[in-house]
């Protein structure tokens, strides 16, 4: 009984967050496209969110420095963001950073940014 209520109280002292997963990477004649389910937790919609990403090669030098505009996160939904990235080999990517936003409309300054949490599934490394 103890065991529940400290896990109750856990819950109730969470943070809500806004967590991006790169769920995936999948070559296309033109490149590689990156597939990425987002979900936020937060108590606002974000109207817009973009963040501006460094792609790592597995050799750890950056291959390209570019923005996502991942659009609009409603609060409490769960979204897919695909992305085409032209002249990149998904097989040579091995680390996916997000360096900083480059918008976040619709919310509080630290909900894009602050309160954000990465998950990777695969090979690629993703975080911040």
């Amino acid at each position: 009984m103890a065991n529940d209520i400290s896990a109750l109280a856990q819950d109730a002292d969470a943070t809500p967050v806004l967590s991006i997963e790169l769920n995936g990477a999948e070559p296309t004649e033109r490149g590689c496209r990156l597939t990425f389910v987002v979900k936020n937790q937060l108590e606002q919609d974000i109207d817009r969110a973009a963040y501006e990403v460094a792609l790592f090669g597995k050799d750890g030098l950056v291959k390209k420095l570019t923005a996502l505009d991942f659009q609009a996160f409603p609060a409490g939904q769960t979204k897919v963001r695909q992305f085409d990235l032209a002249d990149l080999d998904c097989g040579d990517l091995g680390r996916v950073l997000i360096n900083g936003v480059t918008a976040c409309e619709g919310a509080d300054e630290d909900a894009c940014m602050a309160r954000l949490e990465t998950a990777a599934r695969g090979e690629i490394a993703f975080g911040r």
